[in-house]
């Protein structure tokens, strides 16, 4: 079982009730999933470019992504409708918690000049975005096998009403919000 599950058993629902008068524990809000996403601009040149972000992205997250593919035509993009123009994994359970510990603990803290993650990214109904720029943070990535250096999205959805809430939750797991 991953550290950070226990973290929420033990410490994160209790706080969450005391400061939100939650009158039962299944009342605290709950990280539900957590989305990568990664956009791969350069496929229509470079074909092989797809191939090597999701075996990055596999990698990561210690799950198999999915290609997505575009819904509509862009004749300045040069993008047809049924494209492959990225990949995304949705992570659940044990691979989430461990991810997501991963991504608190050893990823965000190698970004260089990293003073917090900023907290305007919650979305009004408690759910949290945010953005990398580099894939090279985290440490299983080979800096060598790297073909281009690459973003992400990363979306963390929870079962929070409120953005305070949410905001409250990702704090107390962790998450390094910019004071």
């Amino acid at each position: 079982m991953p550290r950070l599950l226990d973290k929420y058993k033990d410490y994160v629902v209790p706080a969450l009730q005391d400061k939100f008068k939650y009158k039962s524990p299944m009342q605290t809000p709950k990280l539900v999933k957590v989305v990568l996403n990664m956009g791969v601009g350069d496929v229509k040149d470079n074909p092989k470019a797809l191939e090597s972000a999701v075996n990055e992205m596999a990698i990561i997250s210690g799950q198999k992504p999915v290609v997505t593919k575009a819904k509509k035509s862009v004749a300045n993009f040069k993008v047809r409708t049924g494209m492959n123009i990225g990949c995304k994994v949705t992570l659940r359970g044990n691979r989430m918690y461990e991810f997501v510990d991963k991504l608190f603990n050893v990823a965000l803290p190698r970004v260089r000049d990293f003073r917090g993650i900023n907290s305007d990214s919650f979305d009004g109904r408690g759910n949290f975005s945010m953005g990398i720029k580099e894939q090279l943070i985290f440490p299983e990535i080979n800096i060598d096998k790297i073909e281009k250096v690459r973003g992400m999205d990363i979306t963390f959805v929870t079962t929070a009403i409120t953005d305070e809430e949410a905001k409250e939750l990702l704090a107390l797991l962790g998450m390094p919000f910019s004071r």
